[in-house]
């Protein structure tokens, strides 16, 4: 007999405990890995994206161990206290894991990290409640795909989708035309659903993926490097304004 495709009921004891045991896991794995590194960093991404950090943890694969996740979790492992911390210096770092931050454990040398992530950026489509770095304006003829190359016009099947988006396009011999310019966003705005898919489709990168340091421990003095220079958000605030 078939199974029901009615809704099934889900324990929520059974989410919690399987959450307490990811938790406990995780705990686990950030404490062993502090006993196995010399240097353990901590690092902000901006605009976060798993793609590229799985590219990230690919490429430091066998030299380092990366982990990303809940920051309450991962300062709890270090220990946010001096009684607490798990090993001597710790609870020091714990204070800068707040936000969208990882931790990077590592034997590589300090300049070699840092060099690596400074040249580590990756540009990507921007999402609805992004900032738009620039104002975007199509022109009077046929809407480009720009991340083509060469860019080639939109097929005539895609019409009533840039329609939907907000285009007042018109078929000229089957190709999705524009009669008046279009602007899609302006600089300095909060980004729509709409405007982001736009984007998105004519082949606009707005933002880029990037790994921030914001501190270093390090295993046999229990020291703390803090990185210089702002938080993400201010430093990306700044080129926004300045593009």
């Amino acid at each position: 007999m078939p199974k029901s495709k009615r809704s099934q009921v889900v324990s929520l004891t059974k989410v919690a405990k399987k959450t307490r045991e990811h938790k406990t896991a995780l705990l686990t794995e950030i404490q062993e890995n502090s006993e196995k590194w010399r240097f353990c960093w901590v690092f902000e991404v901006g605009a976060m994206r798993n793609t590229h950090l799985k590219t990230v943890r690919s490429q430091w694969r066998g030299s380092a161990r990366i982990f990303f996740g809940r920051a309450a979790v991962m300062a709890k492992a270090l220990g946010t206290t001096p009684e607490e911390e798990h090993r001597s210096g710790l609870h020091k770092l714990s204070q800068h894991v707040k936000g969208q931050v990882g931790l990077l454990f590592t034997d590589s040398e300090p300049q070699e990290v840092i060099e690596w992530f400074d040249h580590f950026q990756q540009p990507d489509f921007a999402r609805a409640g992004n900032i738009a770095s620039r104002t975007v304006v199509l022109p009077v003829g046929p809407v480009m795909r720009v991340h083509s190359n060469p860019p080639e016009p939109f097929p005539h099947n895609e019409d009533p989708q840039l329609r939907k988006l907000g285009l007042t396009t018109v078929l000229n011999r089957g190709v999705p035309t524009l009669e008046t310019p279009h602007q899609v966003c302006e600089q300095g705005k909060v980004l729509t659903s709409e405007q982001a898919q736009l984007l998105k489709l004519i082949g606009e990168k707005m933002v880029v993926f990037r790994v921030v340091l914001k501190a270093r421990w390090e295993s046999e003095t229990g020291m703390i490097t803090e990185m210089a220079g702002r938080p993400l958000a201010a430093e990306e605030e700044d080129e926004e304004m300045s593009e």
